[in-house]
């Protein structure tokens, strides 16, 4: 028995555990120190269960050894071709149907499984042990973004392969659960990702970006930023144009396989790097407007925290995206792939003050709601209704 499991306590019966808590054992395609939508959420999700009074045991091919009181089990990993420092999990199902057996979890969480979420998910079926999917990214586009021969198509196998036998899967878009449905697969139910409103907030904005990026004195040009990853299926070629404009800096925050390319493509662009914590959240509130160009986002996280900056969003009408920004609202949606009416809306939001004020004065109140405690209550109250174990409310007086 490996030291993850004797780490828990013994498993009783979930009908009479003390107060309905979960065991929970969430596999995850990616966790730290790998920072990203998906480890983030997954992180999320384990604050919140820790707090909660819930267990959990994290399976992954990397990490600490145990993160929000979860114990990680590591898997054997491999890197992928395009991500030489993003380990893919390779554990074979026999593995991971004796270590399921172990732990006894009341749910498998499957964060935005691949080929690891694929053999947890059947060696969780095979003991009859509920799964929970999470769909957080897009395989399929993905794949169609890289020169495999094949991938795309295997990718949508994969796909159905994971989503398909899921009791529950979670989509975090209305786009999101129409290609799911397109592939087939039922049993969709939408569940969004929390935004920190307490760390991503209009009064971190300061003028140290501009001294950072030495435009002291003056009132200076515009910032306008992109914060993610520096990859293919980003499609940051299509900020060439936001780059060329006058009175404009474009600012490119995250790291990634693209970036010594992107450097060349974009020199009057300022590349800060990876950003964490309250120093992303500087200089986040700190742009004037926020710009995000991949089609196959699942949801965009770095958008939903600009605008809980209080920063307006420009953004493809693709994805998740669709269901964050409302065009002449709190930001703008163009067509995919259309850099021309990308730079059109970014030049109508640096070009007229009272337009760019009045989006950004509705950007906040747009996703201020979307606290992760209730996202996550949200998350439990689904491994109760694919589990069964309903919680004990009390009346009101």
């Amino acid at each position: 028995m490996s030291t993850v499991v004797r780490l828990l306590a013994p498993r009783r019966p979930a009908a009479v555990r003390t107060g309905q808590r979960l065991r929970v054992v969430v596999v995850t395609e990616s966790f730290l120190p790998q920072v990203n939508g998906v480890t983030n959420s997954v992180r999320r999700v384990l604050e919140h269960l820790q707090a909660e009074g819930h267990e959990a045991v994290v399976v992954a091919p990397s990490g600490p050894a145990e993160y929000a009181g979860a114990p990680v089990h590591l898997v054997r990993s491999l890197a992928m071709p395009t991500y030489r420092d993003f380990p893919v999990g390779v554990a074979r199902r026999g593995h991971l149907r004796q270590l399921l057996a172990d732990l006894a979890p009341d749910v498998v969480h499957l964060a935005s499984p691949a080929w690891l979420g694929h053999q947890a998910g059947e060696a969780a079926r095979s003991l009859g042990i509920p799964v929970v999917a999470v769909y957080q990214t897009d395989l399929v586009g993905f794949a169609e973004r890289y020169p495999f021969p094949g991938a795309a198509a295997a990718m949508r196998t994969l796909t159905r392969w994971v989503h398909g036998p899921a009791d529950r899967t979670l989509v975090p878009s209305t786009a999101s659960l129409q290609q799911l449905q397109g592939l087939g697969i039922e049993r969709l139910h939408r569940w969004g990702r929390g935004v920190d409103t307490t760390l991503f907030a209009p009064h971190r904005r300061t003028e140290q970006l501009r001294r950072e990026l030495g435009l002291e004195g003056g009132r200076g040009p515009l910032l306008v930023g992109y914060v993610g990853r520096l990859a293919a299926e980003k499609e940051l070629d299509l900020l060439a144009g936001v780059q060329a404009m006058p009175g404009v800096r474009l600012v490119v925050v995250g790291g990634g396989p693209e970036e010594a390319r992107l450097r060349r493509l974009l020199p009057g662009a300022s590349f800060l790097g990876v950003r964490h914590g309250e120093d992303l959240a500087r200089i986040v509130a700190s742009l004037d407007v926020f710009v995000h160009t991949g089609s196959t986002e699942t949801f965009c996280q770095s958008a939903q925290e600009a605008l809980a900056s209080g920063v307006p969003v420009v953004a493809p009408r693709a994805g998740g995206p669709v269901d964050l920004v409302r065009h002449a609202g709190n930001g703008f949606l163009f067509a995919p792939g259309d850099a021309h009416a990308l730079a059109g809306h970014v030049a109508a939001l640096c070009g007229d003050p009272l337009l760019r004020r009045r989006l950004a004065a509705a950007a906040r109140p747009s996703v201020r709601h979307r606290s992760w405690a209730a996202v996550n209550a949200e998350l439990v109250a689904h491994y109760r209704a694919v589990t069964g174990v309903v919680a004990q409310v009390p009346h009101s007086a």
